[in-house]
């Protein structure tokens, strides 16, 4: 899908405010109520944009430690790890990254007693996860929700 200056203007309005009303949006990019209502259609129709979301900040919601984990799994074991792992509900996000069968995950706890429950009984009983890395964050500078056009 060819996505034009109009439409990557659509997607950084909404990026920066996703209740933005049609009539704003078309204020804003200087086309029709209706054109904004169906090129947005066609994003999601195409699959661009994938779902509106809310962000909530974690540290105010009472998630206060925020931490990254490096988990090296058994190869033949990969994805059924990933997918227990992306089930339990600290997990914010996790991914399969190039490397030893590595899944690189971050996990949202209330505090270290959590995050230390979390990594002995959460990851240590998985079958087929072979070490684990962790890194608390301590201060975040920047954080990227979606893709910015």
């Amino acid at each position: 899908m060819r996505i034009d200056e109009i439409d990557k203007k659509l997607i950084q309005l909404l990026s920066d405010d996703g209740r933005i009303s049609y009539v704003h949006l078309a204020e804003k990019v200087g086309i029709s109520r209706v054109a904004v209502k169906d090129r947005i259609h066609n994003l999601i129709e195409k699959g661009v944009i994938e779902k509106f979301s809310v962000i909530v900040n974690s540290e105010k919601a009472g998630k206060k430690i925020s931490a990254f984990f490096e988990v090296e799994v058994e190869p033949m074991q990969l994805e059924q790890v990933a997918i227990k792992l992306a089930n339990n509900p600290n997990v914010a996000s996790i991914y399969q990254m190039t490397g030893p069968s590595t899944l690189h995950m971050h996990v949202l706890v209330e505090d270290i007693s959590m995050l230390e429950s979390f990594i002995n009984k959460e990851l240590y009983s998985v079958v087929g996860i072979n070490r684990i890395e962790s890194s608390i964050i301590l201060k975040r500078f920047k954080s990227r929700n979606g893709y910015k056009l």
